[in-house]
């Protein structure tokens, strides 16, 4: 006998569905009317998250207001680079406002490199895939994560000078250094544990956004501001077009509205490129509007270098090229061969530069410099752009590099208290386990002296992680299990006698 059940109908409230022409309340609509407004709060000693990579999709307005309101200082500003000396970040350091920058380049900044080395300003160097997962992460509320990036260097140790003596000038020694951090091993592996990173404020630039706050960015532009506008207690976000609501269609919001607090549409855009690089139509790309004939003796050892690289290309890998020497290797890719070029600023499937004329300060590569994309390309955030570099999905990394020992460490970001470039992406891309790493340098520094070494004098940016180095007398490659370099190829006209005498040690040759 079973019992009989008696059915309740259950009665819910009405639920009212908003259409797509919403009518939001003031407390909902996140446009406000200037950079003035969406800079509200600002009182000087914040910590302010900064988008932008070189002069990509930086935040100009929101920069320029910042610097009219001179009482606005003692900043911590974290950022991939500061701009230039007259452009961008920059500009407040012009105006003294900036006390501490966490970043991950220093690059061609002058004044930059000449606050930091004179005691004026802190510095915090990091590691740039690890820069963008920190601030990831503080979006995303994870409050620490373990990487292989920079294991065996100065960022695991400690040690990296943050801020000089005022009165030391160069070459003195720091008074505020690094600290070192927790190391755990993972599967026979040494990981180090970074924090993650939140702001007082995100100031950002995207291309386009609605009154919902939701934000779309244009080509490379996306880098650091799609991490940056999560990781902000008030993210404020400057725009080149503010939309109705339902214009930009669901999949191309790159950062929903959760995320943003104000936006506002900037009063002027100079988007300024930092390197005008340009296809001259002979089959090189060339910076500006320097020719392509490479007459002199350092260009033409250079090519000869660059040659060699291209020859690493396998068809249909994935590759990585260092800024600089490293990208000219691009020239000589075969047209039969297919090779996909990865930038860390957030490209797959890179092009050659534009022809004249057809440059886009929105599409830059790693270096600054303006690109195209061949189709099929794809482009993204810079935290994306990492997880592909660090979860070992580039099967080959072509860089520079000052110094490399014998059993494969490298060094190539700073010589202390003289020379700041900071270390970029080179920490992450040489620390990924599965891709091949390749150096390409000149075999001798400018005074004559060997930059091949039996233990690297400079900071390491990685700890034996070269696999192969190409110079202009030779190549080696790198036997990193017993710690000795094996000499497989002399370049054209170049003897035996001549490497043994440009190499500050003793070899094993093949």
């Amino acid at each position: 006998m079973f019992a009989t059940t008696r059915l309740t109908t259950l009665r819910f409230p009405t639920t009212v569905f908003l259409t797509h022409s919403r009518n939001l309340s003031a407390k909902a609509n996140k446009i406000v009317a200037s950079a003035a407004e969406a800079i509200a709060g600002f009182k000087g000693g914040e910590r302010v998250l900064v988008g932008g990579f070189g002069l990509c999709g930086i935040p100009e307005n929101l920069i320029a207001e910042l610097q009219k309101n001179k009482q606005i200082k003692d900043l911590t500003v974290v950022s991939n680079n500061a701009g230039v000396d007259d452009f961008g970040l920059g500009l407040l350091l012009q105006t003294k406002q900036i006390k501490r920058m966490i970043s991950s380049y220093v690059g061609e900044n002058a004044e930059f490199e000449r606050q930091y080395l004179h005691g004026e300003l802190e510095v915090e160097l990091i590691p740039q895939g690890t820069l963008a997962e920190r601030v990831r992460a503080g979006g995303a509320g994870i409050p620490a994560f373990f990487t292989a990036t920079a294991v065996g260097t100065q960022v695991q140790t400690g040690g990296i000078p943050i801020k000089y003596s005022p009165t030391a000038g160069k070459g003195k020694e720091p008074i505020v250094v690094s600290t070192p951090r927790e190391v755990r091993t993972f599967n026979g592996r040494d990981y180090i544990m970074e924090e993650a990173i939140v702001g007082d404020f995100s100031l950002v630039k995207a291309w386009k956004a609605d009154a919902l706050g939701n934000l779309m960015f244009r080509g490379t532009a996306r880098n650091f501001n799609a991490p940056m506008a999560k990781a902000g207690k008030i993210t404020v976000a400057e725009v080149e077009e503010i939309v109705p609501i339902g214009t930009l269609k669901p999949d191309e919001i790159h950062v929903q509205g959760a995320y943003v607090d104000r936006v506002f549409k900037g009063e002027k855009f100079e988007k300024r490129i930092e390197r005008l690089t340009i296809n001259d139509g002979k089959g090189l790309n060339v910076p500006g509007k320097r020719g392509s004939a490479m007459s002199d003796e350092g260009a033409q050892r250079r090519e000869r270098i660059v040659r060699r690289a291209a020859k690493e290309f396998k068809d249909g890998m994935y590759a990585n090229l260092g800024i600089g020497m490293p990208m000219l290797a691009s020239n000589y890719i075969p047209p039969e061969m297919t090779v996909h070029l990865q930038s860390e600023n957030g490209i797959l499937g890179m092009g050659p530069f534009p022809k004249p004329g057809e440059q886009d300060a929105d599409l830059i590569n790693a270096g600054k410099e303006t690109v195209t994309l061949l189709p099929g390309a794809s482009v993204f955030g810079s935290d994306e752009s990492f997880a592909m570099i660090r979860g070992g999905h580039i099967d080959l990394t072509i860089l520079g590099g000052m110094e490399v020992s014998q059993n494969g460490d490298l060094a190539n970001w700073i010589i202390p208290g003289k020379m700041v470039k900071g270390m970029g992406g080179a920490m992450d891309l040489v620390a990924t386990s599965g891709t091949k790493v390749v150096v390409t340098m000149e075999h001798c520094a400018k005074n004559g002296k060997s930059k091949i070494l039996p233990k690297c004098s400079l900071p390491l940016t990685g700890k034996a992680c070269i696999d192969m180095i190409i110079t202009d007398l030779c190549v080696f490659e790198v036997d990193k299990a017993r710690g000795v370099l094996k000499l497989t190829e002399l370049m054209e006209g170049v003897t035996l006698e001549e490497v043994k005498k440009s190499t500050a040690l003793n070899l094993r040759f093949t």
